[in-house]
């Protein structure tokens, strides 16, 4: 799980990311699925928690995008070495053997991201199903017992057509499309949140969790998993130095992309606040899993924003899968450097187009293609929305957004053993791995027990 290759010296590659495109590539790997469960996973807290969580969450988060974004470049932050990949960093500064390690973790979130967007993109189709049936035929009417195997192909199948770009510059405009998007639906599900919210006479809630539907048992483990949840809406960590990777200079790389994370980060929470105690202010200890699935009316709205989401994912899915296509293709194109099906390019016109080619190696046409495929495949056989986001951004939290990045900047920025700085830094990571074991906990006694009930190739809304 090495290294593509020891790179020395600047490259000549020519870069037109800007503060723009990198908040866009932010905002669509930020703002994903995840937004849609924080206001269950505020109910999960209650009102004095919830908020607390999402705001502590959110600081880790941001204060060690800035440490990723300086680990872009070793030793030094502006004029040092580039590293091309999260793992180059990793090397660069903490040696060969924590890259096995952070690489294992890294591809396997992005995988499993990959899948979550996945079962999310077939959920959203789902609903808007559900919902015209509740129109048509009453919001008494049973509706969710459908099969989602077409709408997961579907949304497969778009992304095998993606997947064909070369890299994440060259689907730019599928990410402002996307962050688009995001928006559209996150403020549709505030809307229909607060509408929700006046309909229903009055604020729900405690201060604390105490669904007295539920046993205490079920209520721990459930707000486990609601930590689970709001990394998973905070994650982007996977992708930073990819994204990075992306940018012009001048300015310094670093300074983009930290000012990136400061508008990303900065905008989503106040905006993950908003909706997590509006939603659950409507909703109280009823609300759903997915906010969208657990309203009807008024059923345009809705639709739009399913649509919307829809759309989003299928921008957000190549945000994460496009760094690990870059991967496995660099690796294999220098183990085998003599082999046409990793290296013979071929070429083929497309259709309707006066000159464009497409231009494609065995390579990428078929692997590309087959990890769609299993990421597909993977979705309809864990159709569990919330349980999967949380064990994904429990499992990636700690390592990837916290440790790492601490690590590298305290050998980055030389901070010895001891120090203020040291002793708060190792704080913050003792904290958020504690929050990362028991948010994995919680995610998997959540799976178990939808795996008792779970019919397969039929989503859990």
């Amino acid at each position: 799980m090495g290294s593509i290759q020891e790179r020395n010296g600047d490259d000549s590659r020519i870069r037109t990311g800007t503060v723009w495109t990198a908040t866009a590539h932010a905002v669509t790997a930020i703002v994903g699925s995840g937004v849609l469960a924080l206001p269950w996973s505020v109910a999960q807290l209650g009102w004095v928690l919830g908020p607390i969580v999402l705001i502590f969450f959110s600081y880790a988060t941001f204060h060690t995008a800035c440490f990723l974004s300086d680990s872009y470049r070793s030793p030094h932050p502006v004029n040092g070495t580039r590293n091309y990949t999260y793992m180059d960093a990793i090397r660069s500064f903490l040696g060969k053997k924590d890259v096995v390690v952070c690489g294992c973790v890294q591809k396997t979130c992005q995988l499993g991201t990959m899948v979550g967007y996945t079962v999310t993109a077939a959920m959203s189709i789902l609903a808007i199903e559900v919902t015209q049936c509740h129109h048509t035929r009453g919001s008494n009417a049973s509706c969710n017992k459908t099969s989602v195997i077409t709408s997961t192909l579907l949304f497969g199948a778009a992304e095998v057509v993606l997947s064909q770009f070369p890299n994440l510059e060259d689907i730019a405009f599928i990410s402002y499309i996307a962050a688009a998007m995001s928006f559209i639906y996150s403020f549709l599900g505030l809307y229909l949140s607060a509408l929700s919210l006046r309909n229903g006479h009055g604020l729900k809630g405690s201060l604390f969790n105490s669904d007295t539907h539920l046993s205490l048992s079920n209520r721990i483990w459930n707000s486990f998993q609601a930590l689970g949840n709001i990394a998973f809406a905070f994650g982007y960590s996977t992708v930073l130095v990819e994204i990075q990777d992306t940018l012009k200079s001048p300015p310094s790389e670093n300074k983009t992309m930290k000012k990136a994370s400061s508008y990303g980060i900065g905008a989503t929470t106040l905006f993950y606040i908003t909706l997590g105690c509006v939603g659950y202010g409507a909703f109280g200890n009823n609300t759903p899993g997915n906010i969208l699935t657990g309203i009807y009316e008024p059923y345009w709205v809705i639709d739009v924003a399913n649509i919307a989401v829809l759309i989003h994912l299928v921008g957000a899915y190549q945000v994460f899968a496009q760094p690990l296509f870059a991967f496995y293709e660099q690796w294999m194109c220098l183990k085998w450097p003599n082999t046409d099906f990793f290296h013979k390019i071929y070429t083929c016109k497309i259709p309707f187009t006066k000159a464009s080619f497409y231009k494609f190696t065995l390579c990428k046409l078929l692997l590309r293609t087959a990890l769609v495929i299993l990421t597909t495949l993977t979705a309809l056989l864990i159709p569990f929305f919330n349980a999967v986001v949380g064990l994904i951004g429990s499992v990636a939290f700690w390592p990837l957004t916290i440790y790492y990045p601490i690590a590298m900047h305290i050998v980055q920025a030389n901070i010895k053993r001891g120090e203020n700085k040291w002793v708060f830094l190792q704080l913050l990571s003792f904290i958020c791995l504690l929050v990362s074991f028991v948010s994995a906990l919680g995610s998997i006694v959540n799976i178990a027990d939808s795996l008792k009930t779970a019919k397969m190739f039929h989503i859990q809304m």
